[in-house]
């Protein structure tokens, strides 16, 4: 498995940099590379490393959401957190609902299995979103209008949606008693129980920080376990309240932030250098995820109700910015912001098949099509907009 590391790691570190030289964001290097080294290519990857492969790249994602949380300035957020809010919501349930709609005609599989699969689609990625818009950030870009704290927000949310819903059509497959509505009542929920389990642990935090003396390195530390530890709690706790953990953990940064700047800002450093290494191993590790002979066999028509889906969720987050100040080419950006996918189908795709669907083979595959489509094509988006629209 060391060997395997050290593969990831140094090919990592050389696609990232030869992506960066051609004007495009290292992420796809490291995505490509995964799906060359993975098991579905060279298959030059230890077992024992893709079978820890889903907690790394949720250590990973949890690294770069708690500096996501350093990076939210809470006046920013507040002036725009009305167009966050149906930012978390509008644009994935217009995307689910299409697919699940037209895949029951193109696919010719049951409502459910269709919701499914629509849910499984519709998640946008923090993974691939998070990074740039922290860069944007760093530098100013989009600031005085709160575009990239506005998509940031509204991401982080519209996975819980989206999973939220996508766990309600599993529990309706497998027989279980549960009224829909009832479940939709689950995000509210879990949004704000993984808001106050956030702030909790931030407050734990801050008082162990304030009365004892810890080095810097040790504080990055305590705040990353104490963030593993919340994401582990969902799981325990799903069957009894539902968590938004990753909201829970970006708020962990969002409080810090709030309550003691200075310390946010060293903090958020050595955060941003920890991601050097967690950003080669989740998209690496994420790209050894696909399969692109299991994709290739949706064809045309998976790239259809793909396609479909996308311009629906389009569709979607220009209804939410409507009544913002925004400018078209603005309006425009946050489109594109919203388009790539990659961590939820990587982790999720494959529930239906595990569960025993007819059609999970299928489900699976149009999740590694989403990937390969959006993951590259809107990181090249949101770079090149990016640079040429923000302010």
């Amino acid at each position: 498995m060391a060997f395997s590391l050290a593969i990831i790691i140094l090919l990592g570190l050389l696609c990232n940099e030869i992506f960066t030289k051609l004007k495009l964001t290292g992420l796809i290097g490291m995505l490509l590379l995964g799906v060359l080294i993975g098991p579905y290519g060279l298959n030059w990857l230890h077992q024992d490393i893709l079978f820890i492969s889903e907690d790394l790249r949720k250590i990973a994602l949890i690294i770069i959401l708690i500096r996501a949380g350093f990076g939210i300035n809470r006046d920013t957020l507040t002036k725009v957190g009305i167009s966050a809010l149906k930012l978390s919501f509008i644009p994935v349930i217009f995307e689910g609902v299409t697919i699940m709609i037209i895949a029951q005609y193109f696919l010719d599989i049951s409502k459910i299995e269709a919701g499914m699969l629509g849910f499984i689609i519709a998640a946008v990625s923090p993974a691939v979103i998070v990074p740039q818009m922290l860069s944007f950030i760093d530098r100013g870009k989009g600031e005085k209008k709160g575009i990239p704290t506005m998509i940031l927000a509204g991401a982080s949310v519209d996975d819980v949606v989206a999973i939220t819903i996508f766990s309600s059509f599993v529990g309706m497959y497998g027989g279980q008693n549960m009224k829909f509505s009832s479940q939709l009542l689950n995000i509210p929920l879990s949004i704000l129980t993984g808001v106050l389990i956030g702030i909790i642990l931030s407050f734990i935090l801050l008082y162990l920080f304030n009365h004892y003396i810890i080095r810097d390195t040790k504080k990055v530390l305590m705040i990353l376990a104490s963030a593993i530890l919340l994401t582990t709690l969902e799981d325990i706790l799903h069957d009894i309240i539902p968590i938004a953990a990753l909201l829970g953990v970006m708020i962990i940064g969002f409080i810090i932030l709030e309550k003691k700047k200075d310390l946010a800002i060293d903090l958020s450093d050595k955060f941003n250098k920890l991601w050097i290494f967690a950003e080669i191993i989740l998209f690496v590790l994420v790209g050894a995820q696909v399969d692109i002979h299991l994709a290739a066999q949706t064809g045309w028509i998976g790239m259809l109700i793909i396609s479909i889906g996308l311009i629906a969720r389009s569709v979607g987050v220009y209804l939410s910015l409507l009544g913002t100040n925004l400018l078209l080419k603005e309006k425009m950006f946050c489109i594109v912001s919203y388009l790539p996918k990659a961590t939820v189908q990587a982790a999720i795709g494959a529930v239906p098949l595990s569960i025993g669907a007819p059609s999970g083979e299928i489900i699976l595959a149009l999740a590694v099509l989403a990937i390969i489509i959006t993951a590259p094509l809107g990181a090249i988006a949101i770079k090149v907009m990016g640079e040429k629209v923000l302010e």
